[in-house]
């Protein structure tokens, strides 16, 4: 696999880890938990995905890892100003509310 496309996947992988993290107290066991739990994630991907543990790798996945709790937190706040009363930890609870508030 390559490592640009392992990148890919921890960044979609880490997106719902990042709106979770977003909507919890800062240092709290939830904000621990959304930060931790992707890591095994990471290393299983490298270990089936054939990456390995070369240096170049860290600061790719790394980089990966943070972008993909950016995007969640940047999506947590687009949905906060759409609808600040319904927003709940769950990027995928939220997503089907406002879907089927559309119909």
């Amino acid at each position: 696999m390559n490592v640009w496309f392992a990148a890919l996947l921890v960044i979609l992988f880490n997106i719902p880890f990042g709106y979770w993290r977003a909507n919890v107290r800062k240092f709290s066991l939830q904000w621990a938990l959304a930060v931790h739990i992707p890591v095994p994630f990471v290393i299983a991907l490298r270990l089936l995905g054939h990456i390995g543990f070369q240096f170049y790798t860290y600061p790719i996945l790394i980089t990966a890892f943070f972008l993909g709790h950016l995007f969640g937190k940047m999506i947590y706040v687009r949905i906060k100003a759409l609808k600040p009363a319904k927003v709940s930890s769950c990027l995928v609870m939220d997503l089907v509310r406002m879907r089927g508030e559309e119909s």
